[in-house]
């Protein structure tokens, strides 16, 4: 019978919650292989049938990446009918046997992880099942000698499902830990250790099911009573100092090993304060997710996370949205990370039927919530990493979670109360919200939001911090904008930080696509790529967005004349060292270390310049924090920060005017050649065009274009859903499918003039654009004036010139921001210098193609490849050279649809529209927007020896 799957009870037989401990008590891992079966139904077949045929499948794993059935991939909707609590008789289920030998005989089954519901069995007793895929559930057993049988019957929808509508794919089977623990004395332990930051002592007491004696050498307590208090100087935990402090409880032969940290945390005067201190949240969300083992992670990779995170400013986490494997947390406890840990608990799918039904409400879900509730803090309590509760996500309102934040409470008042889409906050201590854009965010920081009708939850929210939950959507190119966040939330106290969603790209490897996302499985609904909005690629290589996170969020500001600012919470600046770099247009001719103060948190100081060489190019001096010293996370000599003075400003860039041309053949002591008809063409110094004015080589090295350009391949951002869906507007005007129509060719004296009119189909807006091409010594000059005409009531994706040149070109160098692609809303984590790259490594591997690898405000760049004569291009324009056209980009939907064409495309942009992040938050601010108006851009082109 499966009535159990359409229940409002969260299971039976179970083991009441307890905090995950590391017990010296015997224990046996039952991960490995398992002999599976898959059925159709729930129903499934007898668990006692022979079982010979049966395949073999590794635990932890989920089922649907080894070949059982397939991913789906659906943002918020159910994929399966709304009727609570009943699920579909269409229902995948996995049937688990197992057989072991244990050296012991009174033992509890523990399973850390299972998706969605099971019920399991020990040689032939049922022993009960649950539902809660991402909190662990437990089983008293009884094994006997020899050989034991545990069978594990899976179901992927069960009435659980109904809460656990995270964003994320949507898979099964047992995918965390299974372990047989012989039955522990200490069945729990809870740790209470406080810090007073204004005496320096800390507190500590424990609570343990028994009475139990307690050990921790370093404070000179040796098997005292566990239950305290205690009172000594101690020093405290933070994530910048995450000092932790070996201890042993021990009752009855068993010893339970913790590492304490102590901290307080407490809302007052309106702020989060953790020892005393407000603390600004620098913080990621984060999925568990690998893209060969999905929600299957092993230590390696958990860690990995952590490194990643720590060495990019990373100083917070949001589990979003359910508890993380318990390893994950020991990591955060010893290398230092903020966590919220939030339960596993979402309904967003009912907000698709206007929240009718939603459980959040309804008191006959009561019990499961305030089992998903107890489970997680009873199992996390430990951790010094976590600072607040988070009671779910995107679960609507109602009474069933107002009983989880007051059960919370409770059992554990040492921590805050979390939970976003409730914005009255009648249980929270914080307020939380989503996506809120920077000009609404600065009059919550001033405390003059918008009031709702009732003055007491006004009141009542005004008296709370304030928290992004998430923000800065990093879903393909992007985000943008984190500056002016950041300046906000340095601004304004009330303004406590803010979570990026998310960490990863949750693409899944794929043989033909290079990482697969929504709709590649067949499925019957699905949101497309949506899965793949993380500040790392599936494979954890750091995006853009990363690198301009770490930027923007920088703990240690280095500013023009030299200032230096602490941003730290808690720690002063003895841990770095401060060295610098002189660069004359991007060659080094000097370096040094600077004697910067050991600033306190919040302090700053200017430090005098070094006595520097005189440099007559463009010259930047280059600051960089580093490690002093190696730490657990990095090495000495990782960068926590760094900052560009100027000290010699760059030459003003050649302009095409006619007294400029004059200074410039003076400067070259060369007239300005004339244009001439030649066979057919016209030539122009070393440059030769067509009959239709369109440059065909320059030096020797054939060229198509430059012709103006508006097109870009929409970003994701572009792509998002309703009036910010630029790439709707953009299409609809034809902007990736215009015309060019020459007016006429002037022949001058010394250059030559195409006047030409770009525009699309089906309208009459355009865009004159005037080439005027003059020739000074080896250098080709064109002076671009553009004019739009009509309405434009949109921003352009850019504006500029493209050109193709030969395949056999493989490399470029330039001068400017660098090394990674810039935009304007996305450019401070560019530092000018002088950089190499393929022609491949210009590309970001974004999952799903779209516009990528701009380097803005370029001031020179040399093109080259074997046995070609290189293209010199100056100026001041943004720099893009791909192996396919824009239309071919825009085209794909996977990178492995990038196929390399017959010639290097590249753009040179006078200017681009910014990202934003509108594919789930706001669209590109005002003075990021790039709208049609006159321009005019200055390049010279040569080709050098």
């Amino acid at each position: 019978m499966t009535d159990y799957l359409n229940t409002f009870l969260p299971g039976a037989g179970r083991r009441p919650p307890r905090a995950a401990l590391i017990s010296d008590r015997p224990s046996l891992s039952l991960n490995g292989t398992w002999r599976f079966r898959l059925s159709p139904t729930a129903e499934g077949e007898p668990l006692d049938a022979d079982f010979a045929g049966w395949d073999e499948l590794s635990v932890p794993s989920l089922w649907q990446l080894h070949g059982y059935g397939a991913p789906a991939y659906i943002g918020h909707d159910y994929p399966f009918p709304v009727d609570p609590p009943f699920v579909p008789d269409e229902n995948p289920t996995g049937d688990y046997r197992l057989e072991f030998e244990a050296p012991f005989e009174h033992a509890v089954l523990r399973f850390e992880g299972v998706d969605s519901c099971f019920k399991v069995w020990l040689n032939g007793v049922e022993l009960g099942f649950t539902t809660g895929s991402r909190l662990p559930s437990e089983f008293d057993v009884i094994l006997r000698p020899g050989r034991n049988v545990l069978a594990v019957r899976v179901h992927q929808w069960s009435a659980g499902s109904y809460l656990e509508d995270q964003d994320m794919w949507w898979m099964s089977g047992i995918f965390r830990d299974v372990v047989l623990i012989e039955r522990p004395v200490l069945d729990d332990v809870f740790v209470h250790a406080s810090y007073d930051h204004r005496t320096g002592l800390g507190e500590l007491r424990v609570e343990t099911s028994v009475p139990a004696e307690l050990t921790v050498p370093e404070l000179g307590l040796d098997g005292v009573p566990a239950e305290g208090p205690y009172t000594m100087p101690v020093e405290p935990w933070s994530a910048e100092t995450p000092r932790l402090y070996d201890a042993f409880v021990r009752a009855d032969g068993e010893t339970v090993a913790l590492r304490i940290g102590f901290r307080t945390v407490v809302v007052e005067d309106g702020l989060l304060k953790v020892n005393g201190r407000r603390v600004l949240f620098r913080g990621v969300n984060r999925h568990e997710w690998h893209p060969r083992t999905g929600r299957t992670l092993d230590e390696a990779t958990m860690l990995a996370d952590v490194l990643l995170m720590k060495r990019n400013n990373v100083n917070a986490v949001r589990a979003s949205h359910y508890p993380p494997h318990p390893r994950f947390l020991e990591l955060c406890d010893e290398y230092g990370l903020w966590v919220i840990d939030e339960c596993d608990l979402e309904t967003h799918g009912f907000y698709t039927i206007d929240w009718r039904g939603n459980p959040s409400d309804d008191p006959r879900w009561r019990e499961a919530y305030l089992d998903r509730v107890a489970r997680m803090v009873e199992r996390d309590k430990n951790h010094p990493s976590i600072i607040i509760w988070s009671m779910g996500n995107e679960a609507g309102k109602g009474d069933n979670l107002r009983a989880m934040a007051e059960w919370a409470r409770e059992r554990d008042p040492s921590r805050p109360i979390h939970y976003e889409n409730d914005w009255d906050c009648p249980y929270t201590d914080i307020h939380s919200r989503m996506y809120t854009d920077p000009d609404e965010l600065e009059l919550i920081g001033k405390y003059e939001e918008e009031p709702v009708a009732d003055p007491e939850v006004n009141a009542h929210r005004l008296t709370l911090p304030f928290i992004l939950c998430e923000y800065a959507h990093a879903m393909g190119n992007g985000p943008g904008a984190l500056s002016e966040y950041q300046e906000l939330f340095e601004r304004y106290p009330r303004l406590q930080g803010a979570f990026v969603w998310e960490w990863i790209d949750h693409g899944i490897a794929h043989d033909t696509y290079g990482y697969a996302y929504g709709g590649d499985f067949g499925e019957e609904r699905h949101d497309g790529n949506f899965v793949c909005d993380g500040l790392v690629f599936p494979d954890r290589t750091p995006s853009p967005g990363l690198l301009e996170f770490k930027k923007v969020v920088e703990p240690v500001r280095i500013e023009d004349g030299l200032r230096v600012t602490n941003l730290y919470d808690f720690r002063d600046l003895s841990h770095l060292t401060f060295t610098w770099t002189l660069e004359e247009e991007g060659v080094p001719v000097a370096h040094g270390v600077l004697e910067v103060p050991s600033l306190r948190h919040g302090q700053s100081a200017d430090v005098a310049l070094p006595e520097l060489p005189a440099t007559r190019a463009e010259t930047w001096l280059t600051v960089r924090a580093v490690l002093a010293a190696n730490a657990s996370w990095a090495e000495a000599g990782h960068e926590i920060a760094w900052g560009q003075i100027p000290i010699t400003p760059a030459p003003q860039p050649a302009s095409q005017t006619p007294a400029r041309r004059t200074q410039v053949s003076q400067a070259t002591a060369a007239p300005p050649h004339r244009p001439t008809a030649h066979a057919g063409t016209i030539r122009l110094g070393n440059g030769t065009f067509g009959r239709d004015g369109w440059l065909v080589a320059i030096g020797g090295l054939d060229v198509e274009g430059p012709r103006l350009d508006l097109w870009r391949a929409p970003t994701d951002n572009e792509r998002g859903g309703g009036s910010r869906e630029l790439a709707v507007h953009w299409r609809t005007a034809g902007l990736h499918r215009l015309r060019h129509r020459l007016l006429g060719i002037d022949h001058l004296d010394d250059a030559l003039v195409v006047r030409t009119r770009v525009a699309a189909a089906s309208y009459d807006r355009a865009v004159f654009a005037t080439y005027t091409w003059t020739a000074v010594g080896d250098r080709l000059l064109l002076s671009l004036t553009t004019r739009p005409e009509g309405d434009w009531p949109f921003p352009l994706p850019r504006l500029g010139v493209r050109l193709a040149l030969p395949a056999g070109i493989t490399a470029a160098e330039w001068y400017g921001p660098g090394p990674g692609e810039s935009y304007p809303d996305s450019a401070r984590a560019a530092r000018i210098g002088r950089y190499t790259a393929t022609i491949e490594e210009m590309q970001t591997p974004y999952v799903f193609p779209q516009e990528n690898g701009h380097r803005q405000d370029v001031r020179w760049a040399e093109l080259s490849g074997p046995g070609l004569p290189r293209l010199r291009v100056e100026g001041r324009f943004g720099l893009t050279a791909r192996r396919w056209t824009t239309e071919q980009l825009d085209a794909a939907r996977h990178r492995t649809d990038l196929v390399p064409g017959d010639a290097v495309h590249v753009n040179l942009d006078l200017a681009q529209q910014g990202l934003g992040s509108a594919s789930c938050g706001p669209g590109v601010l005002p003075r990021h927007q790039l709208h049609a108006a006159p321009a005019e851009s200055s390049l010279a082109f040569s080709t050098p020896g």
